[in-house]
């Protein structure tokens, strides 16, 4: 089997692999599936509903709602805020024609799956910034089951890039969030992975690699890069193949 590709611009990173922790905690959203159409198309009818005919911008995937709504809208009101956070939920729950599973994502589910029921724990778990109702709107797409001790934004009181969200995924699943690791696909997801003291793996199918090369410890450009199985009672991950 050949070796796996390098991302363009990993040859800057040196090379982490493999990895070893307790679990792995997964963005959705570019990491595990491809919703960047629908998320686009959402977000550009509403900026068009308040006068921006900019677009939605490749910097903002993996921030919550809110924070997107209040850089990219900064002159409405805070109940027009809320307004607009209602109205953007309900595009993006109407909107998931296209949402694809990316590739590797199953089968990475189903080593972490298998490594669960060895160990005889959890070992992984999705920490998103949709809320709720939008995961199950954009999950339902993959056929996949949903995980146990998810974390949507509605369920933490600051988003990425705080850390929060994945010390609560760390602590759903009862591991110290030093020995997590966190795959991202956004700047500001990474930035939140390790400022919650987790090692980080970012994936280059949003962002350029450029950009993401300084916030991670590892580099892929996508899922299918990986595996995952168990040595000496902990996850190891690494280069498929290599």
């Amino acid at each position: 089997m050949t070796d796996a590709p390098v991302a363009d611009g990993a040859e800057n990173l040196p090379d982490a692999f493999p990895l070893t922790g307790s679990v792995l905690l997964l963005d959705m959203d570019g990491t595990l599936i491809d919703s960047g159409p629908a998320v686009e198309r959402a977000w550009d009818q509403l900026l068009r509903e308040h006068g921006n005919t900019d677009g939605f911008p490749h910097t903002m995937h993996g921030q919550p709602a809110r924070q997107v709504i209040a850089e990219l809208l900064p002159q409405l009101s805070g109940e027009e805020v809320e307004q607009a956070h209602r109205r953007i939920e309900e595009l993006e729950v109407a909107d998931v024609s296209g949402i694809l599973t990316l590739p590797g994502t199953q089968r990475l589910l189903e080593e972490l799956e298998a490594a669960s029921a060895e160990l005889g724990r959890p070992t992984w778990t999705i920490v998103t910034s949709c809320t709720r109702p939008l995961f199950e709107a954009r999950w339902a797409r993959t056929g996949l089951p949903t995980p146990d001790h998810l974390v949507t934004a509605d369920q933490v009181s600051a988003g990425k890039p705080d850390p929060e969200p994945y010390l609560l995924g760390a602590e759903r699943l009862g591991a110290d969030p030093a020995t997590a690791i966190v795959l991202e696909d956004s700047a500001g997801g990474l930035r939140s992975g390790a400022a919650a003291g987790a090692r980080t793996v970012a994936v280059t199918t949003t962002t350029p690699a450029a950009v993401l090369t300084p916030l991670a410890d590892g580099l892929v450009t996508s899922l299918d890069d990986l595996e995952v199985h168990v040595h000496d009672g902990a996850l190891l991950l690494g280069r498929r193949g290599a």
